[in-house]
């Protein structure tokens, strides 16, 4: 889901799959399992002999599959930073959606308690910003923005490495019923981009996956989240837009990648504060 969009945007890319799945785990089923630990570990160790960890300017994790995984990837991320203390860990904390978890026992706790302090970029749905902090999802879900802005500010805190989050999915008290929002929060600002909410029979899995890596890697190019929120929400709508056009419910990555690229609508932000 991933590793074309970035290796489209001219990134290298060294994949490191930690589940084999017939397909996304937000489907009601699907054929595959985890990576086992042992394997996993293996191959981050013949990464590390081959020198790619040494040349890493970024870290991206999404769905375990297993907790027992979360150990090889922070491990993963040390050793990164052992090398580069600047490169980046961009942790999307997939968990579910929806009120709805569907990730495996340990791995809500994982993200909570390990993953999200150590990551520099959050990028949780509005229902995974609630597992992460605590709060009752039904109290986020349409709530006030500002109310949605202090929750997300405390996961960057004293004692934690982060300093974005990137809330997708995002649904606030003013936002029409024909919109989706997306924001980007830090501890000195805030910006949101709002988008027509496109119409789907079966909506296409994985946009959240795909916008947390466009918008880390516009943040690696740029540093600027505002400038990364801006591309990263057009690309991602030209992406749903043209597979909606094509009437598919699987994201049409190849069919889109130049829109992905060239988007031809451009969403500025706005400052929230």
């Amino acid at each position: 889901m991933i590793t074309l969009p970035l290796q489209r945007l001219g990134h290298n890319v060294w994949p490191v799959h930690t589940v084999m799945l017939s397909n996304h785990a937000g489907y009601p089923d699907h054929g595959g399992r985890a990576v086992p630990v042992d394997e996993l570990a293996d191959v981050i160790d013949a990464l590390d002999r081959r020198g790619a960890l040494a040349r890493c300017d970024g870290v991206l994790s999404g769905y375990l599959g297993d907790a027992a995984v979360g150990e090889v990837v922070l491990d993963a991320v040390a050793r990164v930073r052992k090398y580069n203390d600047k490169a980046l860990y961009c942790c999307d904390p997939v968990i579910g959606d929806g009120g709805e978890i569907y990730v495996g026992p340990g791995i809500p706790e994982f993200f909570s308690a390990l993953a999200a302090p150590a990551a520099d970029v959050l990028t949780p749905n509005l229902f995974e910003l609630s597992v992460l902090t605590g709060s009752h999802p039904h109290t986020l879900d349409g709530a006030p923005l500002d109310d949605i802005i202090a929750v997300a500010r405390t996961l960057i805190a004293p004692g934690r490495r982060t300093s974005t989050i990137l809330v997708t999915s995002l649904t606030h008290a003013a936002l029409a019923p024909t919109d989706v929002a997306i924001a980007a929060i830090t501890e000195t600002g805030g910006w949101i981009v709002t988008t027509p909410k496109l119409s789907f029979a079966t909506s296409p899995h994985g946009a959240g996956d795909c916008c947390a890596a466009l918008f880390c890697s516009a943040l690696l190019e740029d540093g600027d989240p505002a400038t990364a929120l801006s591309r990263a929400a057009s690309a991602v709508y030209a992406l749903l837009e043209e597979t909606a056009r094509l009437g598919k419910n699987e994201f049409a990555l190849v069919e889109a990648q130049d829109l992905m690229v060239e988007p031809e609508r451009i969403f500025r932000v706005e400052t929230i504060f």
